[in-house]
């Protein structure tokens, strides 16, 4: 079975490819000195030092793991979509006709959606709804809390 494809920003990927240089490279050798010292306290079965590495250890293969994961099966974002149409990669001005106020966002693919710092995922109703727009349409996102409006105010 085929994995789905991640996608991400250069920037991202080339943030992700640090952390995992770093976790490889500095956390592993770290944890891996914590266990050795925890080992040398003796019994083991009552050893939270012990304990607590091996649970560092475990989040850090888990990290590692996700990582390599994204980098197997990343699509870096196209940035050649047209200058005029909403995009992955591009940042958008849209006027919420609900609560009468401008939002911005940046479409991101999911593994880089936050919402709360203005990043939202190519696969939210929202994002889908604004793919491909362009300044001065009117969109309609079907959302959890019902249907919502926007109008496309600007395109970066």
């Amino acid at each position: 079975m085929a994995s789905k494809e991640v996608i991400l920003s250069k920037e991202y990927l080339e943030k992700i490819q640090s952390e995992l240089e770093y976790l490889k490279t500095e956390r592993r050798p770290e944890i891996a000195e914590k266990i050795k010292i925890a080992r040398g306290f003796g019994d083991l079965s009552e050893n939270a030092e012990y304990d607590e590495a091996k649970n560092e250890q475990a989040e850090v293969e888990a990290r590692i793991a996700k990582i390599e994961h994204m980098i197997r099966n990343a699509k870096t974002i196209d940035e050649n979509t047209p200058k005029d149409e909403v995009g992955l990669g591009k940042t958008v001005l849209i006027y919420d006709e609900e609560f009468k106020e401008n939002l911005e966002y940046k479409i991101v693919g999911t593994a880089e959606a936050s919402p709360l710092d203005g990043r939202i995922s190519n696969e939210s109703p929202v994002g889908k709804a604004l793919l491909g727009a362009k300044v001065g349409d009117r969109v309609e996102a079907e959302t959890p809390q019902g249907k919502a409006y926007y109008k496309i105010l600007e395109i970066n």
